[in-house]
């Protein structure tokens, strides 16, 4: 009788991206605002506007010149 592994592979796969994908979220989450401070920087630069940095990371903002 033959055995079909096709399924524990799809499932090993699965697992395995399930994994990373908590990582990734975990990363996410813990330099949020650190990486949401650094887009708004960016945004600030190409609109001509001054980035103010906020109280904590990922309040800060952009202004007016």
């Amino acid at each position: 009788m033959k055995i079909n592994n096709k399924g524990q592979a799809l499932v090993e796969y699965l697992l395995i991206i399930a994994v990373i994908s908590v990582i990734v979220v975990g990363i996410v989450k813990l330099l949020g605002g650190y990486l949401q401070d650094a887009m708004t920087k960016s945004a600030c630069s190409w609109t001509d506007k001054i980035y103010v940095e906020g109280n904590k990371p990922g309040d800060g903002k952009c202004v007016e010149k």
